[in-house]
C-alpha cells in the first residue's frame, strides 16, 4: 500500500492555494483541510458578538470565549466539498464576505486563537493523507510535513481573481477595494509576531501568475509523486 503523506501548502491570499489544495486532495483521495476558513470562522463569531469594536480585537474578551467556539467541516453533497460549520451552523457563505476578509488577519494574529486552531488542525492530520493550506502550515502546524509548497502570484493578478470570484457570488465590491485589502493582508500576515507567513527553506515555490489551474495541479502532482517514490 502506497504511503500517504502530509502536504503543507502556504502562500499569500488569493494566490490559488486553496483551489490547488482541494484539487490535489481530490486527485490523491486525501482529506483537504482549509485552515484559513477556520480563522474566518472565529472572525465571524467575533463580529457577531461585538468583539471587534471599531475594527480592533477585544483581546481579553476573545480569549475568554474561545472555548465556546466549535468549528468543524462537513461534506456538502451538492458542491462535493467540505463546508465550515460554527457551533452547528453552516457559515460557508458568511466567511467569504468582505467584512470578514478585512478583519480575519487581525484575529489570526492573536496568540491564543492560533494556539487553539493549530491544536485542532494537528488532530485532523495525525494519520497523514491530508492536504492543508494556510499561512503557517509548513512552518508551525506541520513542520515535519513530507511535502511543502509555497504558492505566490503578482498582487494585481490575485486581486483580479478575487474580484471575479466575489462578483460571481454577487458580493458588492470593487477591484481597487479588493487590491487594497490584499496588500493590507499581505503586510499583516508577513509581519505579525505570532506565526507570520514565511517561506520555509524546504518549501517548493510555485508562482501561479501565468499558470492555469490545471497546470498548477499537474506541477503539484509531479512533486507529490516524486516525494512518495523516495519514501
Amino acid at each position: 500500500m502506497q504511503k500517504k503523506i502530509t502536504i503543507a501548502i502556504d502562500g499569500y491570499s488569493s494566490c490559488g492555494k486553496s483551489t490547488l489544495a482541494k484539487a490535489l486532495a481530490k486527485e490523491l483521495e486525501y482529506i483537504f483541510i482549509d485552515s484559513g476558513a477556520m480563522y474566518r470562522g472565529v472572525t465571524v463569531y467575533c463580529l457577531r458578538n461585538n468583539l471587534l469594536p471599531d475594527g480592533i480585537p477585544a483581546v481579553a474578551e476573545i480569549e475568554t470565549i474561545l472555548g465556546k467556539i466549535d468549528l468543524n467541516f462537513k461534506f456538502n453533497p451538492e458542491t462535493k466539498q467540505a463546508d465550515l460549520y460554527l457551533n452547528g451552523e453552516n457559515i460557508e457563505k458568511l466567511i467569504r464576505l468582505p467584512e470578514v476578509a478585512s478583519n480575519v488577519s487581525k484575529i489570526a494574529a492573536l496568540k491564543n486563537v492560533r494556539h487553539k486552531l493549530v491544536l485542532e488542525q494537528r488532530k485532523m492530520g495525525n494519520n497523514g493523507g491530508i492536504v492543508m493550506d494556510g499561512r503557517d502550515i509548513g512552518s508551525v502546524v506541520f513542520p515535519a510535513a513530507e511535502l511543502k509548497l509555497f504558492i505566490t502570484a503578482l498582487p494585481e493578478i490575485r486581486a483580479q481573481r478575487r474580484y471575479k470570484e466575489l462578483i460571481e457570488k454577487q458580493v458588492e465590491t470593487s477591484y481597487d477595494e479588493v487590491l487594497e485589502n490584499l496588500r493590507e493582508r499581505d503586510y499583516l500576515d508577513s509581519t505579525r509576531t505570532e506565526s507570520p507567513l514565511i517561506q520555509t527553506p524546504d518549501a517548493i515555490v510555485i508562482d501561479t501568475s501565468d499558470l492555469t489551474t490545471e497546470e498548477q495541479l499537474n506541477i503539484a502532482l509531479n512533486y507529490t509523486l516524486e516525494k512518495v517514490q523516495k519514501l
